[in-house]
């Protein structure tokens, strides 16, 4: 099964409960969505592509922001649920970041983020090269993907510098389901960036907000020590 194939029948798998835990939890709602608005900007009046976007949140967001939002994710199920958030006139829907964006115009898109989408990829630079395709003049690319120290520790800790797929399960709605993804170092990241012709403008390793310390203790203490997440703000190097 193809990367982009497997991430749909774990993303269907975890369903309307993802979104529900997605909107509330400390790693996505006051860690990781706090720091890719951060890096966007304003988005009013911008036509943003929103790559992979699970169950709407951000979709959600960049609408209400003002922006000209095209939405697509590869599951099914996860479309379904933005496109009952945000409203069936929305351009929202099924499609392979893998494949290219037959849908999606040379140079026609200000800004594109993928929260959370490249690490379930073994090959980036293909993606970011459609990335780079569909941007406009000064337009720039938002995205985040599971620190690379995280995962070595975690899956790899004989080996940083190893690409590997890994598999962890999740506790999502009071069943665990797994999720697979592929953890890299960040030289793959960079050297992945360059051959698409693209250069990093931003590379941010964020704090949690200031809600974490009450929500949960332990998780205010990890963030603010160990990060989770890494996020980058690239622009078309010509």
């Amino acid at each position: 099964m193809s990367d982009s194939g497997q991430a749909a029948v774990q993303y269907d798998a975890l369903g309307a409960a993802y979104g529900t835990n997605s909107d509330a939890n400390t790693f996505n709602a006051h860690y990781e969505r706090p720091a890719i608005k951060a890096l966007l900007g304003s988005v009013t009046d911008k036509r943003v592509l929103d790559v992979g976007c699970a169950a709407g949140s951000l979709t959600d967001w960049l609408l209400r922001q003002g922006a000209e939002v095209s939405a697509f994710d590869v599951s099914p199920e996860m479309v379904r649920l933005t496109r009952e958030r945000v409203g069936p006139e929305s351009d929202v829907r099924v499609a392979d970041v893998s494949e290219p964006l037959d849908f999606v115009a040379d140079r026609s898109i200000d800004i594109v983020v993928a929260s959370l989408v490249l690490h379930y990829l073994r090959d980036w630079v293909p993606v970011l090269r459609e990335f780079r395709r569909v941007l406009a003049p000064a337009g720039f690319i938002v995205f985040s993907t599971h620190h690379p120290t995280m995962d070595w520790q975690l899956h790899s800790p004989d080996d940083y510098f190893a690409i590997k797929q890994v598999t962890e399960n999740w506790a999502v709605g009071g069943e665990s389901l797994p999720v697979t993804f592929w953890r890299r170092p960040l030289t793959a990241m960079s050297e992945a960036i360059a051959e698409a012709g693209l250069a990093i403008e931003r590379l941010v390793e964020p704090m949690p907000d200031e809600h974490v310390a009450a929500m949960s203790p332990r998780d205010n203490e990890r963030l603010r020590t160990r990060p989770a997440f890494l996020f980058f703000r690239l622009r078309d190097l010509l």
